[in-house]
């Protein structure tokens, strides 16, 4: 400790004119104190005052530069002297001997610049503001094909600094991809692949910055995938493949990546990690599970890159992921519904897979999951059955194997987002299918479950589609005893709110679902349409410029048959219809002009 504040002193006084030697010999003492108390020492060295002193040591021509930079960069590593760092003016000479030609010193530099930006706001504007990210990335690009131990060691150290330097700030970030780092990184992965260290800090550099969507289209244009792969394949710890994931999952958002990750071969890895894991109870294989099916599924969502993968039905891949269904791992089941689910965003192959049986295997899967079960797969499970039932032909052939049954069994669940999925699946299975939709309508359990969850404030989707699925049933079926259903559970109210809807093709299913109920069943839905305000509704909808012409197109079909009502025709009357109809006969839609007619003259009659 004498030894120390004796050095201290030294430097303090002597620094500006002391010979080489004694000047080497107080920053071997400091460099030993840190070695052996870096915190105590670095606060004796911040009260010293010797940290401006410092400022004037960092002279490319000193013989002791590189022992003043390695010391600045011990110190650094405490967060309480980043700030001292930079208010002592250290960033604007370390900076400049980034030009130097010396190994050492740069190697010393480039760790002192790293430890200041390590978490540090103040220490990254610094060193942004000295211009350092430009040298360093420079440095990169020049030393990129070196391979040689002392030059892998400094290239392990700038990018380290890269990295502390842009670490969750996206402004500098973007100033290194626009820097052109990116591709720089991509090659220095691919030529030393062999060194651990700088491997390390190239997937962390990429993980930092694989984030920004402006990154990825500069990822795209490089090798990145192959080179990741290729990494991977030789991965046998599990900290350094979660290393791989964690670039590849952001990569993988981006559709060109995700089919040249496909063409590099990613998949037969994933499916290799889950063949080995599935069956393990292991925490670090549950993980891996996890990621690497998860990783399978993110890569279906790209057009390209899934049907790359679906081979017209046949690809080996599909299959494998077919059989993730009977699974007994809830990961599995998960990933191979969400899977189906991405495999059936085009006709074609929708209707290959329900010609297959795949319909079967969900229904057998939700079966599992009805009591008690697990939500994120009922919800997967369900979207998969709501994507294969949108082709005409698929719809019939699901609904007679039981498609709308297995549905039914979730009705009871309190999960919005099974909710949402279960009520869009039976949307889609009774579109145009009256039969269907007569069954489903008469199901009193159904419609109401339905009216309650149209009053769903919380959940505004589950609310949308229980509207859509209400007016839908009335729409496809067409039948009386389905309106008696609706009407008797409370549910006319919500069709007339659903008129009002900012989405026109809401508004315009409810005033189509609302036009037949008073054509069929207007006696019995009368009280109801009068208490929702419905007359009032329409005159609103007709005045409106806004509105779209298929509204008011429905608006009059509807009046015309409201009138049918005492009660109604007698509202109709007191609210002057006929002078806002008559502005409609000029309306630029020959569609709505004609209506406009026939509804005056009707309006006129019966007046």
């Amino acid at each position: 400790a004498d030894n120390l504040s004796e050095a201290l002193k030294k430097l303090n006084i002597t620094s500006t004119d002391s010979t080489s030697d004694s000047l080497e010999g107080c920053l071997d003492c400091l460099l030993q104190a840190l070695a052996q108390n870096n915190m105590e020492t670095s606060e004796k060295i911040q009260k010293s005052g010797v940290l401006q002193v410092f400022a004037s040591l960092l002279t490319p021509q000193s013989s002791c530069t590189a022992k003043v930079a390695n010391i600045i960069a011990e110190v650094a590593r405490n967060e309480f002297m980043r700030n001292p760092c930079v208010d002592a003016g250290l960033i604007p000479p370390l900076v400049q001997l980034l030009n130097c030609k010396d190994q050492e010193v740069l190697l010393q530099t480039g760790r002192a610049l790293g430890n200041i930006c390590y978490d540090s706001h103040e220490g990254r504007n610094a060193v942004d503001h000295a211009g350092g990210a430009h040298i360093v990335v420079d440095h990169l690009r020049s030393l990129c094909s070196k391979t040689d131990p002392a030059s892998e060691k400094l290239l392990t150290v700038f990018c380290g600094m890269l990295m502390n330097y842009s670490n969750e700030n996206d402004t500098l970030q973007s100033q290194l991809i626009n820097m052109g780092v990116i591709p720089t990184l991509v090659k220095l992965l691919g030529i030393h692949c062999q060194n651990a260290a700088l491997t390390e800090m190239c997937l962390v550099a990429f993980g930092n910055l694989a984030e920004l969507e402006s990154s990825k289209e500069q990822f795209a244009y490089t090798n990145i995938a192959e080179e990741l792969v290729k990494l991977f394949k030789k991965q046998i710890e599990h900290d350094k493949k979660e290393m791989i994931f964690e670039v590849l999952a952001p990569l993988a958002e981006n559709d060109v990546i995700k089919l040249q990750l496909v063409e590099a071969g990613l998949v037969e890895c994933l499916l290799e990690i889950v063949q080995k894991t599935v069956d393990s109870d292991k925490e670090d294989d549950i993980a891996e599970l996890k990621t690497a099916s998860d990783l399978m599924v993110l890569l279906l969502l790209g057009d390209e890159s899934m049907q790359k993968l679906f081979e017209g039905g046949k690809g080996s891949v599909f299959q494998r992921v077919l059989s993730w269904i009977p699974s007994n791992s809830h990961q599995l089941q998960l990933a191979g519904a969400l899977a189906i689910a991405n495999f059936a965003r085009n006709d074609g192959n929708c209707i290959h897979m329900v010609d297959n049986g795949i319909v079967q295997k969900l229904m057998d899967l939700l079966d599992r999951h009805v009591e008690d079960g697990n939500v994120t797969v009922q919800h997967a499970a369900l979207s998969a059955l709501r994507n294969l039932a949108i082709p005409v032909v698929n719809k019939a052939k699901m609904l007679s194997a039981g498609v709308a049954e297995a549905v039914l069994k979730f009705l009871r669940s309190e999960m919005p987002p099974v909710q949402f999925k279960l009520l869009g699946t039976l949307r889609m299975l009774i579109d145009a299918q009256a039969e269907a939709a007569e069954q489903l309508g008469k199901n009193v359990k159904l419609v109401e479950r339905l009216v309650e969850w149209c009053e769903a404030k919380d959940h505004a989707g589950v609310m949308g589609e229980s509207n859509r699925l209400l007016s839908a049933l009335i729409r496809h079926s067409k039948s009386k005893d389905v309106i008696r259903t609706v009407v008797q559970s409370g549910g006319i109210k919500h069709l007339v709110t659903m008129a009002t809807s900012e989405h026109v093709i809401m508004q315009n299913e409810a005033l189509v679902a609302l036009a037949l109920i008073a054509a069929l069943e207007l006696v019995t839905a009368e009280k109801d349409l009068e208490n929702a305000q419905l007359v009032q509704i329409l005159h609103r909808l007709l005045s409106d410029d806004r509105s779209a012409p298929e509204i008011k197109y429905n608006s009059m079909v509807l009046i015309c048959a409201l009138i049918g009502s005492e009660p109604l025709q007698k509202e109709v009357q007191s609210m002057a219809f006929l002078e806002v109809i008559s502005k409609l006969r000029s309306h630029e839609n020959k569609t709505v002009a004609q209506q406009a007619s026939l509804t005056e003259q009707r309006l006129a009659v019966e007046s």
